[in-house]
């Protein structure tokens, strides 16, 4: 799973400076690397062997009992933060020095159920297609046997970001 002597993750929110000093690839690279903090939301999920290409992103997850919704399953807003995550990091990845985005909107569809025995799952991100203003994304988890477990897409809105000074 994950390696002993991987630096422990630090959970915060990067600056818009340091941000808006680096393409979106090595930011979201940074993040993947623990020399920028992880986002605070991950600490949920604990994601681990995070990949991150020019419009795709990897992360691997596994589902607990921490996780579990009052009906005895894992909850749909587990695989939620990783689909959102996958699809919004990958589509930052495209992003030059000095653009960002956020998430318009997405949709999700649950294939089927997860549990504390489901195992590892993987969570992929693709860039459907990256503009000037309007990225859209789509992602999917799939088991340790690469059955689909969830799908999404999503569009996001890509804008300069504001500079101090």
């Amino acid at each position: 799973m994950t390696d002993s002597a991987a630096p422990k993750p630090e959970y915060g929110v990067s600056s818009l400076d340091v941000m808006a000093s680096m393409s979106g690839l090595d930011f979201v690279r940074g993040i993947f690397a623990r020399t920028l903090p992880e986002p605070p939301i991950m600490e949920n999920v604990a994601p681990f062997d995070c990949t991150a290409e020019t419009g795709h992103v990897v992360i691997h997850s596994v589902p607990g009992l921490r996780h579990y919704n009052p009906i005895g399953s894992v909850h749909g807003g587990y695989a939620a933060i990783l689909l959102d995550s996958a699809m919004g990091l990958a589509v930052q990845t495209t992003l030059p020095k000095g653009f960002g985005y956020t998430t318009l909107e997405f949709k999700i569809s649950f294939v089927r159920g997860m549990s504390q025995d489901t195992g590892t799952i993987r969570t992929e991100g693709q860039v459907l297609n990256a503009g000037r203003r309007v990225a859209t994304a789509e992602a999917r988890i799939t088991g340790d046997r690469g059955k689909l477990i969830a799908h999404a897409t999503a569009t996001c809105l890509v804008f300069e970001l504001p500079r101090n000074g």
